[in-house]
């Protein structure tokens, strides 16, 4: 009888590991729009889905590059009224006014302008005081610009400039997700810039995806601040503690971010933002957001819109560093 049971237990060991099929771990990496990009996807066997993801980086660019003189966002933002956007620029456009609303204006892709002016888009930079700053507000609003039934932009003034970058990142990784769910992927990780779509899981190691988070006051960026189990969702990132310029003249530092409200960079006691959504565009956007907003302004937000999850790193005003997370963002955190 022992012997029986031994042998009736290889065949059924045996038989398990004959039914556990291979899994590949396929991977597509390299730089792409102003950045660098990695793309991890697990299957039954090896794939390389490098022409498809080269040609959704060529479109995002040709529909929404404001580096591209030729891109559509780019004959638009010259006065071009003929431009036929198309499809992902008015997901884009739509989502954008979305979360303008949501914010009440603090996040707007119509602030290329000042972008531009201090020195932080492709454009021309200028000296600016309050004269030109309250000038060029006038071209600066969400609510100044809409798309006709033709899809044709309609701008209140010609010299509106859109700057689509705060949110087109993230869409770019929304669609390469599109990319992988229409080839039958159910299992991925796609990274772009620090920005993340996760589906499903690790499988090989037969666990979550796990993603860090920087740090925005330490100096190893392998050292994160907290890790994070991943599933199903989008996360993206913004801070004030790499993305900055010194004036020459002044030794003053000038954060990337515009508030588009006043018309000045923001110095705020917000050094990084993380927001995780049910897709990357949004998160994008709001990350960019609660670097404009004041703190109680985004918890309010952040309360009030169930779907979003994040973490926030600040400066009290003793000037020591504290964290705000979201119940959400908490159950995420690798303990």
């Amino acid at each position: 009888m022992k012997k029986c049971a031994i042998v009736l237990f290889l065949i059924a060991f045996i038989t398990c590991k004959t039914d556990s099929p291979k899994i590949y771990k396929n991977v597509n990496r390299g730089p792409a729009l102003g950045t660098s990009y990695s793309i991890i996807y697990l299957s039954d066997k090896e794939l390389d889905y490098q022409i498809a993801i080269d040609s959704v980086f060529a479109v995002i660019n040709q529909s929404m590059s404001t580096y591209i003189p030729t891109s559509d966002i780019s004959r638009v933002n010259k006065g071009d009224t003929t431009v036929v956007v198309d499809a992902m620029f008015k997901n884009v456009f739509e989502l954008s006014s979305s979360v303008y609303k949501a914010t009440d204006g603090y996040f707007d892709p119509t602030i290329g302008s000042l972008v531009n002016a201090w020195g932080f888009g492709p454009g021309k930079r200028v000296a600016l005081d309050s004269v030109k700053v309250d000038s060029i507000l006038k071209y600066v609003g969400f609510s100044k610009v809409n798309i006709t039934s033709t899809n044709k932009i309609k701008k209140l003034y010609p010299n509106i400039y859109f700057d689509f970058n705060a949110i087109a990142k993230g869409y770019t990784l929304d669609r390469l997700a599109k990319l992988l769910d229409a080839k039958g992927i159910t299992n991925y990780l796609v990274e772009l810039g620090g920005e993340i779509v996760a589906k499903g899981e690790n499988t090989i190691k037969k666990k979550p995806w796990v993603v860090g988070i920087d740090d925005p006051e330490g100096e190893n960026r392998n050292m994160p601040k907290v890790l994070l189990n991943i599933k199903d969702r989008a996360l993206a990132s913004s801070g004030n503690y790499r993305k900055f310029r010194i004036d020459e003249a002044t030794g003053e530092k000038y954060v990337h971010t515009v508030n588009p409200k006043t018309g000045y960079t923001k110095n705020s006691s917000v050094l990084a933002a993380t927001v995780v959504a049910n897709n990357c565009a949004i998160a994008d956007a709001y990350a960019t957001s609660f670097m404009a907003m004041d703190l109680e302004d985004s918890k309010k937000l952040l309360y009030q819109n169930t779907t979003l999850d994040a973490f926030i790193i600040y400066l009290d005003k003793k000037g020591e560093t504290q964290q705000f997370m979201t119940g959400g963002f908490q159950k995420m955190v690798v303990k």
